[in-house]
This record gives structure tokens, C-alpha cells and sequence, in this order.
């Protein structure tokens, strides 16, 4: 016997009751009977994935799904030696002791004489070695195949065997009320909400083994000298803000991973100045002291996109591309994504069009396109929103682009707005394999924007690498405030881009600047060459957008420099007076593929007041929650401080609000 299944067994004898064998026979005749029941001609039996909605049963599922942050059945084969069968939805009752008259069929009636089961298939019980083969065995005796994703049974052979997201063909458990008595009475419990595992009873963690996120090292110190020239593509997205937002608010220290300090940043208004001319962006970079830092000061680069006026704006197709598979059902994901959209709805003119397609176990286009005039019918789409399935994500994207070719006319503006908890698990799953999709019809001229909503099963990193390769935005929505934030307020610059391929470069002045690192924007790095090659995709600049990088460089001369002067290195730098470096940025018009270039130099002495300072509190309070190496004996309070004092103009709270998580942090840092 294997070490796994052997850790199987000894938690499955912990965890089972051992009912005699009268007891034992009866629950197995309760559950073949059920079996039976389930499988009658559909004619007769009409499935339901409904869950009850009111009463002592959606009280109890209610209270099942408050102790679990997962939406899918997970359960473990515990259950099934201790005899749960599958019944149909009865109501609010409570049902008697085990016996054939305490069941109900799917109309309501109590059969008074059900079928068994053939007669040559028995109640099949786990052998004293089970293999994976048994495992599907045992449960397919109980449950249609299609209604359960087992999964790779072979990676949950552990204490805890977890069976996960039954969505389908049947939709209520029978349970014992006291899982030690076996003559205790049995409760209907809705499996959508329930959550058993052979494990002990945890705290309220919002961050799960299941939960990926796009992030990389923190970007290494940069010798001058050695390596002169930084280059990266922009980043307006700020999903990783409101993913730490969520985590502090529900008591628990985010993982580094889930911090993405760029992101946490560009959340916030600086108040730079707007472009100018032709150009549709400007550039706003200072110098400023170093807040953790004696030794070294921060390069604070601002860049502001123009906001044209929007009644001239084209007209806008919109498909709403929904994920409404069976993980989607929390409150704080289907419920949420459609109050969300209920109020992006009001951005719409008469003149746009919205269409809106759902996938779960396969994709449909649940309103064909219909003028934004026609709110009615749209919201009654939306309210139809069920959710359901498993997640085929990639046959969702290809309706939705399907719908979007058939809404595009010259001259207007086509988008898809992806919104799910990213968790694709039928199709492609390879976020790689998902870009190529989305790279393709990028350059049709049709962009895609992903929202995610809800936590245990957040796969931020589909959802990054889907947005960054459909040259749209990633945004993640957590309450209605920041849905008016991202579909409201951002409208504009979510939807109409003004520059595309957006990337920055500098170099460093050797005589000037010993040593340098970029905050953040690890998983945006580019390449020294792929600046000058237009084939290479960058970030885009929407209208009114504001992007913001923070360098934090070391002087020549400075005690604060980490690394020694090469013996050999020693060589003359041409005067370049007291320039500390060099910025490019290249990018490209929209409907274009030929970049431009801009270029200013950076020097000393210019700063940008409150706005700098309150953007690197920000940058340390990311870093912070990186575990960061480079901050010294810098705190939690210190942050709080530079933020107080650097706050400047607020005008819906978000900055007070961030001072509020900060002091969160600092509190569940110090548990």
C-alpha cells in the first residue's frame, strides 16, 4: 500500500462512524433506491440546479456556505460510507429516520414502493486498499458522471480528499442531522453551499491554496554602470489594489503575491497636468528624498492622458461576456457582477449596443444585440443570470467574439467585458493557450477588459494575461463602490484608448546615479531591444488615464550604495550637466502601427509637492506587505504619516481609505 492511499484510509477510519451491520445495509438500500430515483426516463424526472430559496432549507444553506468560501460541493468519500444519498428539492421539511417512506421523489409524492437497483449491481464499498479507479467507482454509483468534475483524483489521495464542484443533476443532500447516531433524523441541505472535509476547523482565510496570482520577484538593484537602461511597458490596471483592500478588510494579511506595487499606485489621482497639442499624453517626472531612505531619492515619473469630450465620442458595441458556472453563485460574485453592470448601463448612449453571452458548461448568447435605449430588456437579461456548470472558458470567449464581429461597423468601438472569478476549467486552461485567442482578435480591433469577482478560487493570472494580450483593462470588484469606480467613473478610459503600445525606458547617467531598482512592474519588464520594435505589445493609455512608476536611485558617492566600485570601471562619462538620466517613451496612435517617440531629460530639483509623497507612501506600503529588503527599520506608521501629511486633495475617500488599510495592516502585522 502507497503512502497516499494509506494516509486515505487512516483518515477515512478517523473521520467514519461504524454503524453495525443492520444499520450499515439499511443506508445502502436508502441510497440505491435514490440512485434509481434519480436516473428515471426525463420524461418523468426533469432535473433542477435551483437551490430552495426560502425557508428552513435555504436557512441551512445559508449557514453552510457562511462557513465555507467556496460556492462548489466539496465533500469527501467519508460520506459515502456513512451513507449520504442525492434527493430532489421537497420543500422545507425535515425528513423522519431513515426508511423508505421518508423519502420523497422529485414531484413531492412519498413513493410507496421505489425501485432498487438491478439486481446484479450491489452497493459497491470501498476495498481495504481503495485505487483512484475504485474512488470514481464508488461515487459514479451515486452521482451522473457529467454532474461532477472529480478532477485528478490522484493529487487529493490525503487527508483530505475533496471531490469538487457538483453543479449539476441533482440538487439537494440528505444528511444526518448527528453524523454519530445512525438513527439520527436526516436534513435536505443544499449542496451548492456545502463544504465537508477531514479537516480542522480554520479562521476566515480569503487567500486559498487554488488562488494564482501574476507576480514575480521583486525587480534586483541595478549597478549603473553595468546595466544603464531600464525598460518596461505601462500598466493603468489596479486589480491588485482592490485584491489587497479586500484581504486586509476580511482580517488577514495578503500574500505577497497578490501585491503588485504599480498597481497599488495607479490606483490613486495625483492631479497631474494635462497634455498639450498633438500629443495625447504628458509627462510630469520630479525628484524627491527617499522616505525610507536617507541616502537615496525616488525618480517620480506621472504620466496623464488626455480626456476628450465624450459626446464625441463613436458609437460603443458592448458584449458582456458572463461566467455563470456553478463557483459563480456567492453573493459577491454573480449578484455583484450584475448590480455592476446594472450601473455601467447608465454610461450607455442611445446610439450603442449591448449584447451579453454566458458560458458555464457550454456558451449562450443570452441577449442578441439590442440598443442601449432598450434598458428594460437588457435588465431582464441580466436578471435571468443563473448560476450553474462547470467554466468553459474558452468556448465563452469564441461566442463572445462571434457576437462582437457581428455588432462592428466602421467607425465604432467594439469591446468584450469579460467578468469571472477566472476559474476555467473546461477548454483551454493554459493561460498561454487562452493569450493567443485574445492576441488574435486584438488586432481585428476588437479589445477585451476582465472584471473579477469573488475569493477562494481567484485566478488572477488568467485574467492578467487575458487583458494585458486583448490590450484592455484588469479590474477586480469587490463592492459596489468600486464598480462605480472602474465602470463609471474610469468609463472613458476602459473603453476608448488614445495611445497603444505604451513603453517607457530610461538611462541612467553613470556620473549621476550609482545604483537603481524599479518599484514594481515585475511582470511588465521588457527587454532593451523590444523597446525599438513596434511587433512587441505594450500597455495601453485610455482617455483621462494616469500611469505612475517610482525609481529609487542611489547618487554617486552616496554611503547608502549597496554594491563597490568596480577597480576597473573607472572611465570619463560626458558632461551631461546634472542630468540624472534620460526618459524615452514610444508609442503608438490608436488604428496605427508605426510608433513615435518621445524624450526629456531628468534632472534634480523638480518635485511634484503632495503628490509625489503620497505616491511613495503607497509605494511603501506595498512594499511592506512584499516583505520588502529595501526599506530598512521603515514601518507600517511611517507610512501612515507620510500619508497624512501628503494626502492633498480627496475627493471621494479613496486615499483616506487607504490610510485606514495601512493601519489594518499594521495591526495584523503585529498578531
Amino acid at each position: 500500500m502507497t503512502e497516499d492511499l494509506k494516509a486515505l484510509k487512516d483518515a477515512l477510519n478517523l473521520a467514519t462512524p461504524n454503524p453495525d451491520p443492520e444499520t450499515r445495509a439499511a443506508h445502502m438500500a436508502l441510497a440505491t433506491r435514490n440512485f434509481a430515483d434519480l436516473h428515471e426516463p426525463e420524461d418523468e424526472v426533469r432535473h433542477s440546479t435551483m437551490p430552495p430559496s426560502t425557508g428552513l432549507l435555504r436557512g441551512a444553506s445559508d449557514l453552510f456556505h457562511a462557513l465555507t468560501s467556496r460556492s462548489a460541493l466539496t465533500m469527501t468519500t467519508a460520506i459515502v460510507a456513512v451513507g449520504i444519498v442525492f434527493l430532489s428539492p421537497i420543500g422545507d421539511d425535515l425528513l423522519t429516520p431513515p426508511s423508505p417512506t421518508s423519502l420523497v421523489n422529485k414531484e413531492g409524492v412519498k413513493p410507496a414502493d421505489q425501485p432498487a437497483i438491478s439486481a446484479d449491481r450491489s452497493p459497491l464499498e470501498l476495498p481495504s486498499e481503495p485505487s483512484t479507479a475504485d474512488l470514481r467507482e464508488t461515487l459514479e454509483l451515486f452521482l451522473e458522471p457529467e454532474a461532477l468534475r472529480i478532477g485528478d483524483l490522484q493529487d487529493h489521495l490525503s487527508a483530505r480528499v475533496q471531490l469538487q464542484e457538483a453543479e449539476e443533476g441533482f440538487n439537494s443532500l440528505v444528511v444526518p442531522l448527528s453524523p454519530d447516531d445512525a438513527s439520527a433524523p436526516l436534513a435536505v441541505v443544499d449542496p451548492s453551499a456545502l463544504k465537508l472535509e477531514m479537516a480542522e476547523p480554520r479562521g476566515p482565510l480569503v487567500e486559498q491554496d487554488d488562488e494564482v496570482f501574476a507576480n514575480k520577484d521583486t525587480s534586483p538593484l541595478r549597478i549603473t554602470t553595468e546595466e544603464p537602461v531600464s525598460t518596461f511597458s505601462i500598466d493603468v490596471d489596479t486589480a491588485s489594489y482592490a485584491i489587497v483592500r479586500n484581504s486586509l478588510q476580511q482580517g488577514v494579511l495578503p500574500v505577497k503575491e497578490a501585491v503588485r506595487i504599480e498597481e497599488m499606485i495607479n490606483y490613486f489621482d495625483y492631479g497631474y497636468a494635462a497634455p498639450e497639442g498633438e500629443i495625447p499624453f504628458r509627462p510630469n517626472v520630479s525628484v524627491i528624498p527617499t522616505p525610507w531612505n536617507d541616502g537615496t531619492q525616488l525618480v517620480h515619473i506621472g504620466i496623464q492622458g488626455r480626456l476628450p469630450a465624450l459626446e464625441d465620442r463613436p458609437p460603443l458595441n458592448l458584449v458582456f461576456l458572463v461566467d455563470t458556472s456553478g463557483s459563480m453563485q456567492a453573493a459577491n460574485k454573480l449578484p455583484l457582477l450584475k448590480q455592476s453592470l446594472r450601473l455601467m448601463l447608465g454610461r450607455l448612449r442611445a446610439e450603442d449596443e449591448v449584447a451579453i453571452v454566458a458560458y458555464a458548461g457550454r456558451a449562450g448568447e443570452v441577449l442578441d444585440p439590442t440598443p442601449a435605449s432598450d434598458s428594460s430588456r437588457i435588465l431582464e437579461a441580466l436578471d435571468r443570470l443563473e448560476a450553474g456548470g462547470s467554466t468553459a472558458g474558452e468556448t465563452g470567449l469564441e461566442q463572445a467574439y462571434r457576437v462582437a464581429d457581428s455588432m462592428s461597423q466602421s467607425g465604432e468601438v467594439t469591446r468584450v467585458i469579460l467578468a469571472t472569478d477566472g476559474d476555467f476549467n473546461v477548454g483551454i486552461r493554459d493561460p498561454e493557450q487562452l493569450t493567443d485567442l485574445i492576441a488574435e482578435k486584438r488586432d481585428t480591433g476588437t479589445y477585451l477588459s476582465v472584471l473579477g469577482f469573488g475569493r477562494g478560487n481567484l485566478d488572477d493570472a488568467t485574467m492578467q494575461a487575458l487583458a494585458q494580450n486583448g490590450n484592455g483593462q484588469a479590474a477586480y470588484i469587490d463592492t459596489l463602490n468600486e464598480a462605480q469606480k472602474v465602470l463609471v467613473d474610469q468609463f472613458a478610459g476602459a473603453l476608448f484608448p488614445i495611445a497603444n503600445d505604451v513603453k517607457i525606458q530610461v538611462e541612467f547617467n553613470p556620473a549621476q546615479v550609482a545604483e537603481y531598482r524599479l518599484i514594481g512592474y515585475e511582470t511588465r519588464a521588457l527587454r532593451r531591444e523590444d523597446f525599438n520594435n513596434d511587433r512587441v505589445d505594450a500597455g495601453d493609455i485610455g482617455a483621462g488615464h494616469a500611469v505612475t512608476a517610482l525609481y529609487e536611485i542611489t547618487p554617486v558617492g552616496s554611503p547608502a550604495r549597496l554594491s563597490d566600485p568596480l577597480r576597473y570601471m573607472n572611465f570619463a562619462v560626458p558632461d551631461t550637466g546634472d542630468e540624472l538620466g534620460f526618459l524615452r517613451i514610444r508609442y503608438k496612435l490608436p488604428e496605427t502601427t508605426t510608433s513615435r517617440l518621445l524624450e526629456t531629460p531628468i534632472t534634480a530639483g523638480v518635485t511634484l509637492a503632495h503628490e509625489s509623497g503620497f505616491a511613495a507612501a503607497i509605494a511603501g506600503f506595498g512594499q511592506l506587505l512584499r516583505r520588502g529588503e529595501y526599506l530598512g527599520d521603515w514601518t507600517y506608521r511611517d507610512a501612515i504619516a507620510l500619508a497624512h501629511e501628503t494626502r492633498g486633495a480627496d475627493s471621494y475617500g479613496y486615499k483616506s481609505e487607504a490610510i485606514q488599510l495601512m493601519r489594518l495592516a499594521e495591526s495584523l502585522s503585529n498578531k
